[in-house]
């Protein structure tokens, strides 16, 4: 009898230390990772849930003994059904979560703010900056955007993408972020136009986003943008230059140093307000929302005129007389608008 009574004993402690092992295993699974900060971890294409889990233990990201997750894995197959992917590991992740994560694709979501009054050149070098993101420029990037109703065939791409943030995954192209915001910015102009005011000097969608950049160019006053609009409605009507500085600016590119000389007011450039009529032949920048719908909906105004005070805000006049008096007081004769 005693050797069933060893045999009992012996069967007793297996059980029991098969238990003691398994919770210890749970628990393990589910302690938190090795981190004080967040950490970015990277599951290529092809990796296996083994090759993963070794990866975290080299990285000292986690302790477990390298058996636990095969034992895991074996227990568990659908959980070792990972996707490819950047993760961020957090202090509050165990392994199981991770792997939970991992299952369910959750990669980290990094973003872009695309500011508004910036050029497509400068939003590309942006771009380009951001961490994680591929940069395909060298190549055909704006092969997938949609042109304005209106734009003309072969114009550069200019002002034809919605300021916003967006957000984007590693391994992102950079054309494929300039994709989204053409989309956008196709889908709210439509739309905005086809709720425009009536009689608006304006003949396309493409018309008014290159008067929209005008204007966001040329404040950043938020209730100052659908005067401004007014008034270059008004210039338009009347087939006055609109003489804007900003369009100077834009046509001078990589010549402009810091200041609009006499020469530069004169010279005949496709952008140059001072000389050409009408509207520049494409937006000088990327307009937003609110200067979209501003020249959409200009404020009803008698002004003509208008001269920056320094503070960011505008000084309006209907007479010429008025403006110059304004344009004296707030710039010494350096010129009017």
């Amino acid at each position: 009898m005693k050797w069933i009574t060893g045999v009992v004993v012996f069967v007793i402690l297996a059980v029991s230390a098969t238990i003691a092992v398994a919770v210890w295993g749970v628990n393990a699974l589910h302690s938190p990772m090795n981190i004080k900060q967040p950490v970015l971890f990277t599951v290529e294409s092809g990796m296996s849930p083994l090759a993963v889990s070794e990866q975290l233990i080299e990285s000292d990201l986690t302790s477990l003994p390298t058996w636990l997750p095969w034992v895991w894995f074996k227990l568990e197959p659908d959980i070792s059904h990972i996707q490819a992917g950047t993760y961020e590991v957090t202090p509050r992740h165990s392994f199981a979560t991770l792997f939970a994560d991992m299952n369910a694709g959750k990669v980290r979501q990094f973003s872009v703010s695309l500011i508004e009054g910036l050029t497509l050149r400068q939003w590309v070098d942006s771009l380009i900056a951001q961490p994680h993101l591929v940069d395909d420029t060298d190549g055909d990037a704006f092969a997938g955007v949609t042109n304005v109703d209106g734009m003309p065939e072969g114009v550069y791409p200019e002002g034809i993408f919605l300021a916003d943030t967006y957000y984007y995954t590693a391994g992102t192209k950079v054309s494929q972020v300039l994709e989204r915001a053409n989309r956008e910015l196709v889908e709210f102009l439509s739309q905005a136009w086809q709720e425009r005011d009536t009689d608006l000097p304006l003949n396309s969608p493409y018309e008014a986003l290159i008067l929209a950049s005008i204007i966001e160019k040329e404040t950043a006053v938020a209730n100052e943008r659908s005067l401004i609009a007014g008034v270059f409605v008004n210039r338009l009507n009347r087939k006055m230059r609109l003489q804007t500085d900003p369009t100077i600016i834009y046509g001078l590119g990589e010549r402009y140093e810091g200041d609009i000389k006499y020469a530069h007011l004169r010279e005949k450039t496709a952008y140059n307000t001072y000389v050409i009529k009408g509207l520049p032949p494409t937006p000088i920048a990327m307009p937003g929302r609110e200067a979209i719908l501003a020249a959409l909906h200009p404020q009803q105004t008698e002004a003509l005129y208008f001269v920056a005070k320094g503070d960011g805000s505008h000084v309006f006049s209907s007479t010429l007389d008025a403006h110059n008096d304004a344009v004296n007081q707030y710039q010494r004769n350096q010129g009017q608008k």
